[in-house]
């Protein structure tokens, strides 16, 4: 079997060479977890459908995201259909008595040229699937229909009864994940009064690499740039609102809908016009009581789910996949078992501070734009006049939004650098507010 075809399993029951590792879910979590294994020299296999081609989501790729996507070759295929993120502006429209001050987060505050790139999910997929064409085995099928442990392996079937083997699997098929429970591992849930109509504009004043986030009381309504094209300037729009309202706004005409728009945006973007479809999204929460298990471990939203605030859940995922890559590799050099109780716990125990501190910390920001309590309200505004008036922790939570100092892999280094942002080295969604450290809870938050 040439390393780098596509198989069909219709045709190929067997590999006829056991890989070192099997993910289950190709989208672009699972595609980068077996091209971070396969640039580390593993035998990795993927398994999983083509992508959506009108997945109109899009997703905001921090430094450390893009400097994986280089390391596995994909960046090639998609720095052409990115557009920068250079600075990201917070807007208090809540209407509240007290307003907070506007703040803008700049890139060059902590030695970047730009926080990262908005890409659309589609053409991440793509070029993260032409990037695999030469580097791994990319298996497609509808997805995984059993995982049976074997004498030290999983053994996978998919859904057209091909069997595939391997001493450690990556569970990357989702929120409802059939890796995750073939090895029972249990989730903590939660759910918002909330969903998401994403999509698509264009408008007459320019962006200038900047991501605008209004701060409301539905929740946010995020405008990420977009590159341009000969018709005009463009962004991406992530408008969070109560489900039934969310619905109305989906169901206007083009025309009705880029009036309520502009009447959000004041102005800031000039004219609207030339809206792709909108999809809605119900925005909940989900992050599993372990990350790895029974010689499977989980990536992106098996483990983790997230509203799309604060640009973190593509982000986490890809730290997921090159943390695990590492692991895996080590572990091999070292003559051990790559599936083993050790390496599974060494998993969960890099992954758990960062998976469960991005979670809380989403939820709370959330939640405090939804609070019914005045002090709520006073004391988010408060941090934000703190931020805009102390350069020093704007620059601290900056820097630990883009990349956590305590989870930064090799592969999501800067060549020559160490991966912590000091000026030399650098997430179904938008940029929103960088992350700030905080101490992780035991876990999830959930309602």
């Amino acid at each position: 079997m040439e390393h780098g075809s596509v198989i069909n399993p219709a045709n190929v029951p067997d590999l006829p060479e056991l890989p070192d590792l099997v993910v289950a879910g190709a989208g672009p979590a699972g595609l980068a977890a077996g091209l971070a294994a396969a640039a580390l020299g593993l035998k990795a296999v993927v398994i999983g459908p083509r992508a959506d081609p009108a997945d109109g989501r899009t997703a905001a790729l921090f430094q450390s995201s893009v400097q994986l996507l280089k390391a596995i070759g994909a960046w090639q295929y998609l720095e052409a259909r990115a557009e920068r993120l250079d600075a990201i502006r917070l807007v208090d429209a809540t209407g509240g008595f007290l307003r907070a001050p506007e703040v803008t987060f700049r890139a060059t505050e902590i030695g970047l040229d730009t926080f990262g790139y908005n890409v659309a999910n589609a053409a991440l997929t793509q070029a993260l699937e032409q990037a695999a064409a030469g580097r791994l085995r990319r298996v497609v099928s509808e997805g995984v229909a059993s995982a049976v442990p074997a004498d030290g392996r999983i053994v996978l079937t998919t859904a057209e009864g091909a069997t595939f083997s391997a001493p450690l699997i990556a569970g990357a098929d989702g929120r409802n994940s059939l890796i995750r429970k073939s090895a029972e591992i249990a989730t903590q849930a939660w759910t918002y009064e909330q969903a998401a109509v994403v999509c698509l504009f264009q408008h007459s004043r320019p962006h200038r690499g900047v991501s605008t986030e209004l701060h409301r009381r539905a929740g946010p309504l995020t405008v990420v740039p977009m590159p341009s094209s000969a018709s005009g300037n463009a962004s991406s729009l992530v408008w969070v609102e109560t489900p039934m309202e969310a619905q109305r706004l989906a169901a206007l005409d083009d025309a009705a809908f880029l009036i309520e728009l502009g009447s959000h945006v004041s102005g800031l973007f000039g004219t609207l016009s030339q809206l792709s479809p909108r999809k809605t999204f119900p925005l909940s929460g989900q992050t599993a009581t372990v990350l790895a298990k029974n010689r499977c471990a989980l990536i992106g939203e098996a483990g983790h789910v997230m509203p799309p605030i604060g640009a973190q859940g593509l982000n986490l995922s890809f730290r997921d996949a090159a943390i695990l890559a590492e692991l895996a590799v080590d572990a091999k050099a070292r003559g051990e078992d790559i599936g083993s109780a050790e390496v599974c716990a060494a998993y969960e125990r890099q992954r758990r501070a960062d998976v469960a501190s991005r979670s809380w910390t989403i939820d709370l920001m959330n939640r405090s734009l939804l609070s019914e309590y005045t002090p709520i309200h006073l004391a988010r505004g408060l941090g934000l006049a703190a931020l805009k008036a102390i350069p020093p922790l704007r620059r601290v939570l900056m820097r630990e939004g883009v990349t956590p100092s305590f989870a930064t892999p090799r592969l999501m280094q800067r060549e020559g650098g160490a991966g912590a942002l000091d000026g030399d080295s650098a997430q179904a969604a938008s940029p929103g507010t960088p992350i700030p450290p905080q101490t992780p809870p035991e876990s999830a938050p959930h309602a």
